[in-house]
């Protein structure tokens, strides 16, 4: 299951679900939990939120860069 780490968000612009995610920064939020910010490949801005196994599952396969200090 290499596709389980594949970062997918709802683009609110174009109104399509699961459009994958690319240059994809994981960040924590101030109440601990976990936030992917990036792109969906056509300049639009993609932001969803994450479960912490599906966070650092994405950033073990490189598929999203750490964006916190550890």
């Amino acid at each position: 299951m290499s596709n389980d780490a594949t970062i997918t968000a709802y683009n609110v612009k174009t109104k399509e679900k699961n459009v994958p995610m690319q240059d994809a920064v994981i960040t924590k939020t101030s109440r601990g939990g976990y936030m992917a910010q990036g792109t969906d490949g056509k300049g639009n801005k993609l932001t969803t939120m994450l479960s912490e196994a599906k966070a650092l599952a994405a950033i073990k396969d490189g598929k999203a860069k750490q964006g916190w200090k550890e």
